[in-house]
């Protein structure tokens, strides 16, 4: 399943097989009109909590700490139906998680891609 999973900036280009292409982040991108952004899904209940995204700030040093953290909430009731959810997706077709970071491979994408690959 893992060569099905991909993630990338919601700001490139659409590409046609990227099958299903979700938003994986809480807040919506700057700058970006809901018609451009060309999404199946926007999950927000997958991202990572405020308190976490705000802790994190993006810094890669902390990126092991971030996805420890992180793996963890993807575990608790808030976070769980959503995270089924994509497991579900990831399950039944290509899929393409998106996210506005400029940093994808430190970012909740790239946690979620390897996450969902392990299944």
């Amino acid at each position: 399943m893992a060569e099905q999973i991909t993630y990338r900036r919601v700001y490139e280009e659409t590409s046609p097989n990227e099958g299903k292409r979700v938003l994986v982040d809480r807040v919506w991108p700057r700058g970006m009109r809901k018609d451009e952004a060309h999404l199946d899904e926007w999950l927000r209940d997958v991202a990572p909590s405020t308190d976490l995204r705000r802790w994190y700030g993006h810094e890669p040093s902390r990126f092991a700490e971030f996805r420890r953290r992180y793996l963890s909430e993807l575990q608790d009731a808030g976070h769980r139906q959503a995270a089924e959810h994509l497991r579900d997706l990831a399950a039944h077709d290509k899929l393409t998680l998106l996210t506005a970071t400029k940093d994808v491979d430190h970012s909740q994408a790239a946690v979620l891609a390897e996450w969902l690959a392990e299944i």
